[in-house]
């Protein structure tokens, strides 16, 4: 993507970042011979199976199977994506990112200063709700106190065409900005004026807190009824959910999330006591909600209006969700009565009486099938196909085998399939199953894994770039760790890894990083080279093969019929 993270500051960031240090700050270590050790953060267990490797840089989880490095953790603890991990490890050693251009999906860089502004922003619109009388009672009726307005750092926008302008746009540049990040618009003319006006403020904040965008609300009769600040290089509506970021501060750890519609809905459940819902930004719940939200929580629950509208958008999220299920997480469904959103139901009946509506929430099997079925003839044979065919492109996009087994049980039922109709079926579905547990230990992989554990050993490794033309399995890989460590010789294990970072060979390298070796320090440089001879046979043997082949048909050159005899004399010495 533009904008994308140089190679070398990552190495770096993680070169300067002691993952012992992290973990320690967050999960106290004690010190277990040349490791640290501690009950996992990821999982509940009461005896300490979560082990972090001062030499590798690199934790490990022997009860859940949790690892990685230091930006692998900072992911995982703090429920950061790719990105906002390095931005964070970033921040702590004061460094600014560097990017670089690449290709894919563009989002420009924010300026140093955007989301200064965007708080100052935010500050003075807070400033007017508490001047503005009119903005102020109208809150108080819709029964938001105060202190849930500071909270959520609610504002008003007053009806002024250059409010904000004048405050922020006091030079050139700063107002190029405000028009950047749509605090002010611009028409054909060139004349400048505020994007938000006459409306109730509500901050869009991202996960680590910065306001990066605003929904506006008429108090009035006026249109559009709500109004979300466009696309910009600090907001992207599909990727951030209104009420997340207080969502997180309010709980520890989130046990579970509720989607509602609209900011008012998300502020009126806060002043209830329901502080665990979020809003999308004018736009369908998307994959990448789902995607964020079952990183934080292991319930979602989605609440939307009884009407086709609202039955539509919860069909919209369910379609996103599918690839997203994994073993541990659950998906329902709520539908309000007619006329009802969750602001004004919570007001109605109380917390209690709503948390239960949630507690009776449809499962997601349930609404799935009620949705298929709801315009086809189960009675009859074209209906019950069309009902299969349409399931199995659902469920097959399901991760979770748990999840897709269920829904092929209940789908066979309802079809008439029967148990091992549905046996074959559910196997032409499976998803590619995880490599095993306990990997088979090849040469070729014990060579890998000990360079990756060792990478010192590169410098002994004998270079054989003739082997790039042997016929054996996972050779290329093997030379390719070797040269990335000949050119950076100072590489840790942990930065090694990050290398392979989202290719199809890092799982296999994890584990070989991992791998239990059992090998005397003393010894592994021998191991090592015994074991890369052992890989030199094997292709000296398939060599040797190939010119047997082309001498009985005559067909060696002068060159090739001299290695002949010199391998022949070789595996003859053996």
């Amino acid at each position: 993507m533009a904008g994308q993270i140089p190679r070398h500051f990552i190495d770096d960031l993680l070169a300067r970042t002691d993952i012992v240090e992290l973990i320690d700050h967050r999960v106290p270590l004690k010190k277990a011979g040349k490791n640290y050790q501690a009950c996992c953060p990821f999982h509940n267990e009461k005896s300490p199976s979560f082990t972090v490797s001062s030499d590798k840089q690199f934790y490990h989880c022997f009860g859940c199977g949790a690892h990685g490095n230091a930006i692998s953790f900072m992911m995982a603890y703090e429920q950061l994506e790719f990105v906002e991990a390095i931005e964070e490890l970033a921040k702590q050693h004061h460094l600014e990112i560097p990017r670089e251009q690449g290709s894919g999906k563009q989002y420009p860089q924010a300026q140093a200063d955007d989301y200064s502004q965007m708080q100052k922003a935010a500050d003075l619109y807070q400033q007017q709700l508490k001047q503005q009388v009119h903005a102020a009672t109208y809150l108080q009726k819709r029964g938001i106190s105060e202190a849930t307005a500071t909270k959520y750092g609610i504002g008003y926008a007053p009806d002024s065409w250059d409010f904000v302008l004048k405050q922020l746009g006091v030079s050139r540049s700063a107002r190029d900005q405000l028009f950047e990040i749509k605090l002010i618009s611009r028409n054909d003319q060139g004349r400048e004026y505020d994007f938000f006006r006459d409306r109730l403020m509500f901050p869009i904040r991202d996960k680590r807190g910065r306001v990066i965008g605003f929904g506006g609300r008429v108090i009035g009769e006026g249109t559009p009824k709500y109004l979300n600040s466009p696309e910009t290089r600090l907001f992207h509506k599909g990727r951030e959910l209104y009420g997340l970021y207080e969502a997180r501060q309010s709980q520890d750890r989130l046990n579970r999330v509720l989607i509602v519609e609209g900011y008012m809905d998300v502020v009126g459940l806060a002043e209830q006591g329901i502080s665990f819902a979020v809003a999308c930004l004018g736009t369908a719940t998307t994959p990448d909600h789902m995607h964020t939200l079952f990183r934080l929580t292991s319930t979602v629950t989605c609440c939307y209006d009884g009407d086709r509208a609202g039955r539509d958008a919860a069909w919209r999220a369910l379609q996103s969700a599918l690839p997203h299920l994994k073993d541990g997480v659950e998906l329902n469904f709520v539908f309000l009565p007619d006329g009802e959103d969750p602001d004004s139901l919570v007001q109605k009946e109380g917390k209690d009486a709503f948390l239960n509506r949630l507690e009776q929430a449809m499962p997601l099997g349930q609404y799935l099938f009620d949705h298929l079925a709801k315009e086809l003839d189960l009675n009859s044979d074209a209906g019950k196909s069309a009902l299969w065919v349409k399931g199995n492109e659902l469920i097959k996009q399901i991760p979770s085998e748990f999840y897709r087994d269920a829904l092929f049980e209940t789908l066979g039922s309802l079809v008439g399939k029967s148990s091992q109709q549905n046996t074959a079926a559910r196997s032409q579905t499976k998803v590619q199953s995880k490599a095993p547990a306990t990997t088979k230990i090849t040469p070729m992989r014990r060579a890998i894994a000990l360079l990756l554990q060792y990478p010192a050993l590169a410098k002994v490794m004998p270079l054989a770039p003739e082997l790039a033309q042997a016929n054996l399995p996972g050779i290329q890989l093997l030379l390719t760790v070797q040269e990335t460590l000949l050119a950076q010789p100072e590489l840790t294990t942990a930065q090694l890894l990050e290398h392979w970072r989202d290719t199809p060979e890092y799982n296999i390298l994890v584990k070989l990083a991992l791998w239990d070796h059992q090998v005397a320090e003393e010894q592994l440089t021998k191991e090592f080279l015994d074991t890369f001879r052992s890989i030199e046979d094997q292709y000296l043997g398939q060599r040797l093969e190939e010119l047997q082949r082309k001498d009985t048909l005559q067909q060696l050159t002068t060159a090739e019929k001299h290695e002949f005899v010199l391998l022949l004399k070789a595996f003859k010495s053996k």
